[in-house]
């Protein structure tokens, strides 16, 4: 099988770091931002509808990628995805602002569901566990340059953050230059090629597991900056702490593939949903910037161990005429798991609340995944006694 360039590959991990930008970019100035755009009274909305938008459009993106295939989609999403994102400044009102986000939200999904595919077509078996972890890891060292950047630039002016936006254009052009319109031809797969990704779990787990970490991870995101701001902290200093956060996940899903298969799917899914019902615990209970940063400590590890895993278990478990379409499926899952947060303002109390809501619901997936672990282990040792 040809491999794809050294080149190739940053092209394609520089465009998984677009999935998360959607809403870095603007997180930490997200107060002053929304008051710009005159839509103080739906800030939070500003960073969760573009999840909106990838819940409502993603079967269509899957569609297109089956029909006309993941190269060319991306291509139209890298072009859409610049313009979307910049030209949300000419527009002012919830009406304008917030439909800009949801179209913003569908091309997301887009550019997400075909640089996979493509993952999917340059590597295969392991190798391609190790790229989509690379892959989590992009995503996450996004986080941190955008969200390092969003807070800069959002201190010097508001609408400056709003440019970064254009680097889809960019990574465009490294797409176009690095990245061949043909892939090899690769040998048929069957499900049981990586069967440590495959045991105790079916596609319908992924997709659960997948909203459930977007929704309690992205709580963090969306009610940090509002706590953080009650408690004096400026928005550089929200930034710093969500690119640091980020800049966990990233070395945790560098470590993922290995710690799969040393202790399995379940068992790593029970670390993360643990390992975020701590950081939520810390941020509900920070009377100083230290445990903040544990809690972000412990964020990061949730997201690391948790959406590259799943990701690459959607791949696996997808065959090739249909990765396109369950790939959407994921996006849906993952970006309407964002989506919940915007409700997370409902819940009765102050922020403190909304974390310890968010520590419970951790605590019950650990809970349910721990009975998940139990059923295989005595399903595994009845065909074992047989």
């Amino acid at each position: 099988m040809t491999r794809l360039s050294a080149l190739g590959s940053v092209a394609l991990l520089c465009i998984a770091s677009l999935t998360i930008m959607v809403g870095a970019v603007v997180t930490p100035g997200l107060l002053s931002i929304s008051n710009a755009l005159d839509i103080n009274d739906y800030s939070v909305w500003l960073v969760t509808f573009p999840a909106l938008g990838a819940v409502l459009f993603a079967p269509f993106a899957g569609k297109a990628i089956d029909t006309f295939g993941a190269y060319q989609a991306l291509i139209l999403g890298l072009l859409l995805y610049g313009f979307l994102g910049f030209s949300v400044y000419w527009l002012h009102g919830p009406w304008w602002v917030l439909s800009n986000r949801i179209l913003l939200g569908g091309i997301t999904a887009l550019v997400m569901a075909s640089s996979t595919v493509l993952i999917s077509q340059w590597y295969a078996g392991n190798e391609r566990l190790k790229m989509i972890a690379k892959q989590g890891m992009a995503i996450e060292l996004g986080g941190v340059l955008f969200l390092f950047l969003g807070g800069k630039l959002a201190s010097l002016h508001w609408a400056y953050p709003l440019s970064l936006y254009l680097a889809a254009w960019l990574f465009l052009l490294l797409l176009v230059l690095f990245v061949p319109r043909k892939h090899p031809t690769q040998r048929p797969e069957s499900n049981s090629d990586d069967h440590h990704v495959n045991q105790g779990l079916s596609l319908n787990h992924v997709y659960l597991f997948a909203t459930l970490a977007m929704v309690v991870f992205f709580t963090a995101i969306v009610v940090l900056p509002n706590s953080m701001a009650k408690q004096g902290y400026h928005e550089d200093q929200v930034g710093t702490l969500l690119a640091f956060l980020s800049l966990v996940a990233v070395v945790s899903a560098l470590f993922m593939p290995k710690i799969s298969k040393l202790i399995g799917v379940i068992a790593l899914l029970s670390v993360a949903f643990a390992a975020f019902a701590v950081a939520h615990l810390c941020f509900a209970n920070a009377q100083s910037l230290t445990v903040l940063f544990i809690g972000a400590v412990f964020a990061g590890m949730g997201f690391g161990f948790t959406i590259p895993l799943l990701n690459h278990m959607t791949v696996e478990k997808s065959p090739a005429n249909a990765r396109g379409k369950n790939l959407s499926f994921f996006a849906m899952a993952v970006f309407g798991g964002q989506f919940i947060t915007s409700f997370v303002e409902f819940i009765p109390g102050d922020t403190t609340a909304r974390f310890y809501a968010s520590a419970l619901l951790a605590s019950l997936v650990v809970l349910g995944l721990s009975v998940m672990q139990y059923s295989d282990t005595k399903a595994v040792n009845r065909l074992t006694a047989k």
